[in-house]
């Protein structure tokens, strides 16, 4: 399906220059890729559709791939990594990611010109951009969400995480932007047609996040400089957008501060949002 953000078009170079402007690409169970750029530096965190769909989405949003400087791996499951070892073959990009991710990934990615290891919790930088890998819970090797900061400016991205843990909150707190799972409905999830043993693992403490919890987490993180939020990785079976927004809106409804939320699409990037401290874009 061709991607609907043709007339989503980045913002000039120069003018992001200094601050953090993100693209979801896609998000969802077939498929995850982010778009992350100081201006100066773009990075991709995930690569989960193939090399010419993430191509072809980034060109409808105006953002050139030539432009890269790396992909960033949170973890192995193919929704993440379908495309990396393409990608990085053809436009010789190094690929960021964990050694255990790396071994649980290889049969996927395939051979990888350049790679850099990182290590969960300890940060690491690519260009200006200063990424920070914390621990998630999630049924992979070494599954990582990230905040990344430049100039004082601070985004994180948490999905495929089947509980907030403590070091989530820490992580998150104080960001401008956010991009959390809002992954499934619970009594769609109960009800659909999944297999009682998926049914477990998704809403167990290594599956995902459903759009209550979403909710509840982002009750506590919210504060008076948070600019966006993305609810992500939606399932197509146990989750609908209506109902992920309604529901974390309804959860949202004492909380004082404001700030935009949107929801990520499987089928369709996102607009381009850009943030930098004082200012929204």
């Amino acid at each position: 399906m061709k991607p609907c953000c043709e007339t989503l078009k980045a913002p000039p170079a120069s003018d992001k220059i200094g601050s953090l402007s993100v693209c979801v690409l896609a998000s969802g169970s077939k498929g995850n890729a982010i778009h992350v750029s100081d201006g100066r530096t773009a990075i991709l965190v995930d690569a989960g559709l193939s090399g010419i769909e993430i191509q072809r989405r980034m060109a409808a949003a105006d953002l050139s791939i030539a432009d890269l400087s790396a992909i960033v791996v949170s973890h192995e499951h193919s929704d993440h990594v379908r495309g990396v070892g393409v990608l990085a073959r053809r436009y010789g990009l190094p690929v960021h990611l964990s050694p255990g991710t790396e071994e649980a990934a290889r049969g996927a990615i395939g051979h990888i010109p350049e790679i850099s290891h990182f290590r969960i919790g300890r940060r690491f930088a690519i260009g200006d951009l200063r990424i920070h890998p914390f621990a998630t819970s999630h049924d992979a090797r070494d599954p990582g969400g990230f905040t990344i900061a430049v100039n004082g400016c601070k985004i994180g991205i948490a999905t495929d995480l089947g509980i907030a843990t403590g070091m989530v909150r820490q992580h998150l707190a104080g960001c401008a932007l956010l991009v959390i799972e809002a992954n499934h409905d619970p009594r769609m999830l109960l009800e659909g047609p999944y297999p009682w043993p998926l049914k477990q693992r998704i809403k167990g403490r290594d599956g995902h996040l459903s759009n209550q919890d979403a909710g509840r987490l982002l009750t506590e993180l919210a504060h008076d400089a948070l600019r966006h939020v993305i609810l992500a990785h939606l399932s197509e079976i146990n989750n609908t957008p209506d109902k992920a927004r309604a529901t974390v809106e309804r959860t949202l409804e004492t909380v004082a501060c404001r700030f935009r939320l949107h929801v990520a699409r499987q089928d369709c990037c996102s607009e381009v949002l850009t943030v930098a401290p004082g200012r929204v874009g």
